[in-house]
């Protein structure tokens, strides 16, 4: 079998394993946040981050949020990164944003946040910052979630069919779970351009 036969396999054996019961509970929340004028905060790191910058400009066009992310200032979160510290970029961004309880937190992120263990540490404080305030929060996660998927609201978690390719397919999955929301009957206002064009 060659790698890319493998690899296409296990994608398929992860959308089978997925749980639809979590997506459309996504679905649901993010419908009331928007419905009750909340905004959407995407946040992520490495591929995540480059993933909420896409997000947010898929749910702010299609879907009728107002979104955002931190990852889209670079001049702010390199400042605060250099100022304050890697673990509280995040959260501290979410406080200048006025975060609230009409709000809603959405993470993407591999293992979810492990403040035991140093990793993603600033996904975990805006998650903490979340939820002090009462905003929503909704994770697309690998592994067993982490943190995010212990507290979230809804927690999507990619499962694991091959240890050595967790990263790669947990974030394959985050693209594919948002853009399944953002075209969701729930979420979509607008028309996408392809899908008109003639």
């Amino acid at each position: 079998m060659t790698f890319a036969r493998m690899y296409l396999d296990e994608t398929a054996r992860i959308a089978a394993a997925l749980s639809d019961e979590s997506i459309e509970r996504a679905a649901i929340l993010m419908r009331e946040v928007r419905d009750s004028g909340g905004r959407l905060f995407f946040i992520g790191v490495g591929g995540g981050a480059g993933h909420a910058s896409h997000a947010v400009c898929d749910f702010r066009k299609i879907a009728g949020f107002e979104a955002y992310t931190p990852a889209d200032n670079v001049s702010e979160l390199s400042a605060r990164t250099n100022d304050e510290g890697w673990d509280t970029t995040y959260s501290e961004w979410l406080k200048g944003s006025r975060l609230s309880a009409a709000d809603m937190v959405f993470v993407f992120s591999v293992g979810g946040g492990d403040l035991e263990r140093n990793i993603s540490a600033n996904l975990v404080r805006a998650v903490e910052l979340a939820r002090e305030v009462g905003a929503k929060i909704v994770g697309v996660v690998g592994r067993d979630g982490g943190y995010t998927a212990r507290v979230a609201d809804a927690a999507i978690v990619v499962p694991t069919v091959n240890p050595q390719l967790v990263t790669a397919h947990t974030e394959e999955f985050q693209a594919i779970i948002w853009h399944l929301l953002v075209s969701h009957p729930l979420l979509q206002l607008h028309g996408m351009k392809w899908e008109s064009a003639r």
